[in-house]
């Protein structure tokens, strides 16, 4: 079956095309932020050309996009209110009280995406076991829909104090402003995000409302655009949590797709690793605006239950929480196009980035502000004439003459001086965030392997890999557009919780059954909007806690009937999970049940979505580098060997043999470009990636 998969990032937009042949064709062209369909039309053209396919001859059409996320961090969203318990209007303003830097006199707490005027109050009240208090007030629901009309607003979130444990009220608000004001766009939190703590289910309904109509009005206009085209078959979406869903739930639950490309990127670190015989993986994806980090345990991506957007300095508690599972990932603002500056003396690096317009200097667009792309390709670890395969042509003197004066001539540095100056800071920012993803989190850098892609992530990694201790650097095939391969990866998935809090004992199996014959009424109406014909492959998870803590672990449960045993069953995983995590147990203590969460995945292939079923290390293209004179050597910059150093220029083609070269060396590759430093080894492994083992020498980086 013939499917293609694309990835729309900040700077590039990235393709995928797996013919029937089995080979895969890949493409790299500048994202268009204006309007992010007409890079993927332009594209898709393009790359059906280069295959010789029709357009309505591709069976699957997998996506991941940014446009959410970015709605969130750029405060782009729509109009929003919100509809509240009356006595809860200032939840998001107040959050929580615990402060991501506990000394810092003048912290910023996140800025809700609502206002406080934009913030109802209805007459109402559920107790925590769902049952009626008061009942919900007619008049106050009317004031509050006058309140979101008068006020123009497009979207609305429902968010009422323990609607998790009864959606009556909620559901009632959502039918009278279908009635009363059929044009708003409702989201209700009993449906986006049934879980107890109310910051954290209400942010989250908001955030679902904030991008609701941006996503459906892309998504729309993508599947019209795509219909024009000749495409005939459904396009699926990419979900944070690993899973392709169909357009119709990604209208409806936006928040689900905010990370859908990092996701992307992390399965086919997972693929990769396991095809090296490395089931631990740290996956680093550094594209033009952003790094992105994550973590593979055991051949299986690691997912949480929830994450936070626009962290401040990478602090866990100063972004906004999202109440959905997603797999852990860490971003930052380091990317090729990030911006450098001198600020008291010292050189910072983002987050601001250039983008693909203007983008760096050297794209020669009108970009006047130095980047990291610009300091390497002074430091020669880019060709000019060779970034993305040729396509584009960089202007090294003009990348030269910025950094001096924006960077060299405040501190005093030579051009070259301050373009490894810029490479280090980006590189350091990058190794605090890789620590915060594996020691911080109980990982030993030194029993994982790293698998590095984006267009800039081979760049950087063995430089990364060597400061934090990651013994072995893997490229993969394809290395440029690793997040949209990913997507070949993906199957079409469906996760649905709720929060039943309850004390396990051998008795608890009879309300364990009762809590996932719910959680699988409303997975089963999701499936069937995928519009899948196999059966779904199940799977449960739990978050537990001893009774007095405040935060829960993640427990797998076993599959199979819920029975006489479960309940032993369900502590007996409790234990092993605890133990993991914290290294002890507490025999005495009470164990405490307080979200489930049911996974419908259905199998890889149906309908033409999810199961790569291709070898990563295979391409239909013609190598472009075959048709390009490449110079053996070019000078490039290595503070272990002195500074600019004559360095050999190699393809994977040149270790074809399976013949391990030492840096230092550039390997260049159409969508990516490695750099190998002195000491370390790069071979090609039968698979088709590339393997380099970093030298546990010297670390010289100044």
């Amino acid at each position: 079956m013939i499917r293609v998969a694309f990835d729309i990032g900040g700077t590039f937009t990235d393709f995928v095309l797996h013919d029937d042949r089995g080979a895969t064709h890949f493409l790299k062209i500048p994202s268009t932020q204006r309007d992010p369909g007409e890079a993927v039309m332009r594209g898709l053209e393009t790359l059906l050309a280069r295959a010789g396919i029709d357009a309505g001859a591709v069976g699957g059409i997998l996506h991941a996009t940014t446009v959410a996320t970015n709605a969130v961090l750029e405060r782009k969203g729509a109009a929003t209110g919100l509809i509240t318990t009356e006595g809860f209007r200032d939840v998001l303003i107040i959050g929580r009280q615990k402060r991501y830097e506990t000394y810092d006199l003048y912290i910023n707490k996140p800025t809700p995406l609502v206002q406080r005027r934009h913030i109802a109050e209805v007459d109402e009240r559920m107790d925590f076991d769902g049952s009626v208090v008061t009942e919900l007030g007619a008049a106050s629901v009317e004031r509050a829909i006058d309140a979101m009309v008068a006020s123009g607003r497009e979207t609305v979130a429902v968010a009422l104090l323990h609607a998790y444990a009864n959606p009556a009220h909620e559901q009632a608000i959502r039918a009278r402003i279908a009635e009363r004001a059929p044009h708003l766009s409702v989201s209700i939190s009993s449906e986006v995000s049934p879980k107890f703590r109310e910051y954290e289910r209400t942010n989250t309904t908001v955030a679902n409302a904030y991008v609701k109509p941006i996503v459906s009005r892309y998504i729309a206009n993508l599947e019209q655009a795509l219909a024009a085209r000749g495409f005939q078959n459904e396009l699926f979406v990419m979900q944070s949590s690993g899973g392709l869903v169909s357009t119709d739930i990604a209208r409806d639950y936006p928040i689900r797709i905010i990370e859908s490309g990092p996701a992307a990127g992390v399965l086919m670190g997972a693929t990769v690793g396991t095809s090296e015989a490395a089931d631990h993986v740290i996956t680093f994806d550094m594209g033009g605006t952003t790094a992105k980090l994550g973590a593979v345990d055991c051949g299986v991506p690691a997912i949480m239950p929830s994450f936070e957007i626009g962290h401040v300095r990478y602090k866990k508690g100063s972004g906004l929480p999202v109440n959905i599972p997603a797999v852990e990932l860490l971003e930052i603002g380091a990317g090729g196009g990030s911006i450098a500056a001198v600020e008291m003396g010292m050189v910072v690096v983002g987050p601001e980035s250039a983008g693909a317009d203007p983008g760096p200097i050297c794209y020669r667009q009108g970009g006047t502000r130095p980047t990291i792309t610009d300091a390497n390709v002074v430091l020669g670890y880019i060709a000019p004439d060779w970034f993305n395969a040729g396509a584009m042509t960089l202007d090294a003197e003009a990348a030269r003459a910025g950094i001096a004066a924006e960077i060299g001539a405040p501190l005093g540095l030579e051009a070259g001086e301050a373009a490894w100056g810029i490479h280090l800071v980006a590189t350091a920012a990058m190794e605090n965030a890789m620590r915060i993803v594996s020691v911080e989190q109980g990982r030993d850098p030194r029993l994982y392997a790293m698998v590095a892609f984006g267009g800039a992530g081979p760049l950087h990694a063995a430089r990364l890999a060597r400061l934090i201790g990651i013994p072995k650097v893997i490229v993969p095939h394809g290395a440029g557009v690793g997040s949209a391969i990913g997507l070949l990866e993906a199957a079409p998935r469906i996760d649905v919780s709720a929060t039943r809090v309850m004390q396990l004992d051998r008795n608890a199996f009879k309300t364990i059954a009762e809590v996932y014959d719910g959680l699988q009424a409303r997975a089963v109406a999701d499936v069937r909007r995928l519009g899948a014909t196999a059966e779904p492959v199940w799977s449960r998870h739990a978050y537990m806690r001893y009774a007095g803590q405040g935060f829960e672990v993640h427990v797998d449960l076993p599959a199979g009937p819920i029975g006489a045993g479960y309940g032993e069953a369900a502590i007996d995983a409790f234990n092993r999970a605890y133990h993991r995590k914290h290294k002890f147990l507490d025999p005495d203590a009470v164990i405490e049940a307080v979200d489930w969460t049911l996974v419908a995945t259905v199998p890889a292939g149906d309908r033409g979505a999810g199961g790569m079923g291709i070898g990563i290390g295979q391409s239909g293209d013609e190598a472009p580098d075959e048709r390009r004179i490449r110079p053996l050597t070019r000078m490039a910059w290595f503070p272990e060997a002195g500074g600019y150093t004559e360095t050999r220029i190699l393809t994977r083609r040149d270790l074809i043999d399976g013949a391990a070269i030492a840096g230092p060396a550039i390997i260049e590759d159409p969508d990516s470009t490695t750099v190998v430093l002195p000491g370390d080894l790069a071979r090609i492994s039968a698979a088709g990636h590339l393997i380099i083992e970093i030298s546990e020498g010297e670390q010289s980086v100044g």
